[in-house]
């Protein structure tokens, strides 16, 4: 599996249409994503599903209004229940010289019943592309996994957390181990060495996705959130998570190079704790999309973003309404590999 921060031939996105994930904002939302597609459409092709014809020149008239460059924009009529591509997208993958889309099993983060659709997009997307498609299984059953799930450095390293493939709490692909999934990822990622880190951050109904605390930005740089309020659920999680990957070394036995990001302060709607995170930016071909949360660290992790990625822009994107849906820009997008 490619790197985030290697070459794009294209992001992908997929439309919002889903109005429950937020709640009286799905049309501040639809503009939240103009300006994602404008960031990217600058340096690599966007590419985004639209539930109909219908919804692909509302969403055509969108962007034109934003000044979207055009030519760099392809439209996909795919129905889908919600607009998480992430996870439910295509794993694309190097086999040899060429590039294959591994199709793992969705099963709406063993949480939510809307996720049939969402399970059928790679199929639809291989015919479109034309690449190979390849499902992993473990046995005779399909195995269930999300792209938010892993992070990889593009040389044989993967991070991944306990609590989202290995706690009690969530139901994903019963019976498999660490020694399985160790496999399946070094069968199918072709990670030689995997990272597991323990929890996630407080507020994520994926039961703790890597790529809301940690993230490869270079093969040996990992970029990790840290919370400074010792009062807060998420200090001692992601010190421990830190322990683990100052303690993690390479293959060749040299350690990585950490460097944290803060957190913002702690984001609540109707009593539930949100799960905002600096770690979920999108590294595109020439920027670094960033979520930003009216906060005082918003520019504390934008320049700690800007030092890493020197030779791309880091943008900020406003996300207090995105992140109503429980995710922010890393969960909406999916890169396609040159």
């Amino acid at each position: 599996m490619p790197a985030e921060f290697e070459p794009h031939l294209a992001t992908w996105i997929s439309w919002p249409h889903h109005a429950p994930d937020w709640p009286g904002k799905l049309a501040t939302i639809q503009w939240v994503y103009v300006e994602i597609a404008r960031a990217l459409a600058r340096s690599e092709p966007v590419r985004i599903l639209v539930r109909d014809a219908a919804s692909r020149t509302r969403v055509r008239k969108l962007l034109a209004r934003a000044h979207v460059p055009q030519e760099n924009i392809a439209f996909y009529v795919v129905p889908t229940n919600r607009s998480w591509i992430r996870d439910y997208g295509p794993i694309f993958v190097r086999r040899g010289r060429e590039i294959v889309m591994t199709d793992w099993k969705f099963n709406g983060w063993a949480r939510y019943a809307n996720w049939r659709l969402d399970n059928g997009v790679n199929a639809k997307i291989a015919k479109f592309l034309g690449l190979p498609r390849i499902k992993p299984r473990a046995g005779t059953a399909d195995v269930v996994l999300e792209g938010g799930s892993v992070d990889v450095n593009g040389q044989g390293t993967l991070l991944t957390t306990e609590a989202c493939h290995l706690s009690k709490v969530q139901v994903r692909n019963p019976g498999l181990t660490r020694s399985d999934l160790e496999k399946l990822f070094r069968e199918w990622l072709g990670a030689r060495q995997v990272i597991w880190l323990g929890e996630g951050i407080a507020g994520d109904d994926t039961h703790g996705h890597v790529d809301d605390v940690a993230r490869f930005v270079d093969p040996g740089t990992i970029v990790a959130v840290r919370e400074g309020n010792r009062r807060d659920e998420n200090r001692d999680p992601l010190e421990e998570n830190l322990r683990r990957l100052r303690a993690a070394r390479d293959p060749r036995g040299r350690p990585f190079r950490v460097v944290t990001l803060p957190m913002p302060e702690p984001i609540w709607y109707e009593g539930e704790r949100l799960p905002a995170s600096y770690a979920n930016f999108y590294i595109g071909n020439r920027t670094v999309l960033v979520p930003t949360f009216n906060d005082p660290n918003d520019l504390l992790a934008l320049d700690t973003l800007g030092r890493l990625f020197p030779g791309r822009q880091v943008v900020g994107i406003h996300s207090m309404d995105l992140i109503l849906g429980l995710g922010t820009i890393h969960c909406l997008t999916q890169q396609q590999p040159g």
